[in-house]
């Protein structure tokens, strides 16, 4: 006979009741004040932060057993709010643009499909309340209105999954899609000074070497002809080569294509196409901040924010590792692709 108890259905997890749906506890703790337990009667409560973070299980072994929950590890990492911090906002938003597919939302279970889709809701929010990255928003709209009309999720005619839960779904593309629609960059007043065009040459040169995608030097030089004649500079074009690329990686190029000296390069424009072409641009220098996994814990967390590790709680561990002569830290970027990786999607 099988022992039956009061929490013979679950590991004695701790349940609370959201506007989302049922959620454990220990997944909104992340990101949130929690209160420490008082040494005594007359000491206040303080507060401390839960830094955002998530553990990962990295493979499975006899002795090791775990399954990723893409909702829980979106919620934990609080994706959500970080849409609004601008250094995150374009790694959130090439993580939104992997997952929102055809195919990919359709695999999605419904709770996780209702969460990217009010992170979108939240993307729209922010680029209209921001007026910036506009670009962004119309992208994920697109594809968004790509899934209603392919309406591929259909399965024997009916919506795949709840009919209830895809109508909550169209209405919520519905509003995003307004809300895209509605938003209109609108010049700044005739009182507001300084303008682009009134700042000097140098300040113009000095935004211009500060961009990190040669695209956007493309489409900067269509917009102002002053533009225009900065990024046909040289210095641009060499400095992003030193940005991207290592100093090995340059000689390289420059050996292949019979430069002796850096002084007898004339033109540095195709030698960085030559340099994206065979090395690829590191997909990092994207987004202001990316996503790290600590290689002691395995716990990914934003580096801005840190995680609780167990270096840091465990000191014997600490003192193990000095012995043994280790790198007290060590962790590994993680790019949106590489993030969906830890899921079975």
């Amino acid at each position: 006979m099988p022992f039956i108890s009061k929490d013979w259905r679950s590991p004695g997890e701790i349940w609370v009741k959201t506007d989302e749906g049922w959620q454990q506890l220990k997944v909104l703790e992340c990101g949130k004040r929690k209160r420490l337990p008082s040494t005594s009667e007359d000491e206040e409560n303080e507060d401390i932060v839960v830094q955002p973070h998530c553990h990962i299980t990295i493979r499975c072994t006899r002795e090791i057993a775990g399954f990723n929950g893409l909702g829980d590890a979106v919620r934990r990492l609080d994706f959500r709010r970080s849409v609004r911090d601008r250094r995150r906002f374009h790694y959130i938003c090439a993580f939104l643009r992997l997952l929102v597919t055809a195919k990919g939302i359709a695999s999605l279970p419904g709770s996780v499909q209702r969460l990217l889709l009010q992170m979108i809701e939240e993307v729209a929010a922010q680029v209209s309340d921001s007026q910036q990255n506009i670009n962004v928003l119309r992208g994920l709209a697109v594809q968004l209105q790509d899934i209603v009309n392919k309406e591929n999720q259909k399965c024997w005619g009916k919506p795949l999954g709840s009919q209830d839960l895809w109508k909550n779904h169209v209405k919520t593309i519905q509003r995003i899609q307004s809300i895209t629609s509605q938003i209109e960059i609108t010049e700044p007043g005739p009182e507001i000074r300084p303008k682009l065009h009134d700042l000097p040459e140098e300040c113009i040169r000095e935004i211009i070497l500060r961009i990190a995608d040669h695209k956007d030097l493309e489409s900067s030089s269509n917009a102002w002809h002053l533009m225009a004649a900065i990024v046909s500079e040289q210095r641009i074009w060499r400095e992003l080569c030193r940005f991207h690329f290592t100093h090995n990686q340059i000689n390289f190029i420059l050996n292949k294509l019979e430069y002796k000296r850096l002084r007898d390069v004339k033109d540095w424009k195709p030698i960085y196409h030559e340099l994206r072409k065979r090395y690829g641009v590191t997909e990092d220098h994207q987004y202001g901040e990316v996503l790290s996994l600590c290689r002691y814990c395995c716990c990914l967390f934003w580096p801005s924010a840190g995680h609780p590790c167990i270096v840091d709680e465990s000191p014997d561990f600490k003192a193990r590792l000095e012995e043994a002569g280790g790198q007290l830290e060590v962790s590994q970027p993680i790019t949106p692709a590489d993030f969906l990786k830890y899921f079975s999607l």
